[in-house]
C-alpha cells in the first residue's frame, strides 16, 4: 500500500474512530456468534460474521501493511456502521439484532465514544476521496 496516501490514511482514521471494541474483545464477540448469523445482517448478500472476521484482520495489522481490499473492507464497514448508527432503533430495540450486526462489525454502540445522529454522518463524510483542483 503506498504510503502517505491522504484517502488512505484518512479511511484508515475513520476506520479506527468507527471500529471502537479491541481485537481481543471482537475475536470473542466472534467465537461466541454463529457463523453466517444472517439473521441481522445489515444488506442480503452480506455474510456479516466473515466481514468481521476481516476487520479483525484489519485491527492486527500496521497501516503501511494495507492491501487494497484491506482498504474496500474498512470503506464498506465504515458506511455499515455509520448507516446502523443514524438509523437507531427505539431503545427497547437496541440489544437486538441491531446491536449484533454493529458488534460483528467491531463497534459498541452502548459505548460513550461511538459516535451518534450528525457525528456519525461526518464520519461518512471524511471518507470521500479527496479531489485535487
Amino acid at each position: 500500500m503506498t504510503r502517505g496516501n491522504p484517502d488512505i490514511e484518512q479511511t484508515w482514521d475513520v476506520f479506527h474512530r468507527v471500529v471502537n471494541m479491541p481485537s481481543p474483545e471482537l475475536r470473542d464477540w466472534l467465537l461466541s456468534t454463529p457463523d453466517g448469523a444472517d439473521a441481522y445482517a445489515p444488506e442480503p448478500g452480506i455474510d456479516i460474521h466473515e466481514l468481521g472476521e476481516r476487520v479483525l484482520r484489519i485491527l492486527e495489522k500496521r497501516r503501511v501493511d494495507l492491501t487494497d481490499d484491506d482498504v474496500a473492507t474498512m470503506r464498506l464497514v465504515t458506511e455499515l456502521v455509520v448507516g446502523r448508527l443514524t438509523n437507531k432503533p427505539d431503545d427497547g430495540e437496541i440489544n437486538g439484532p441491531w446491536r449484533d450486526t454493529l458488534l460483528t462489525l467491531g463497534h459498541d454502540p452502548l459505548r460513550p465514544d461511538s459516535p451518534r445522529g450528525a457525528d456519525a454522518e461526518a464520519l461518512l463524510q471524511a471518507l470521500t476521496p479527496t479531489t485535487a483542483t
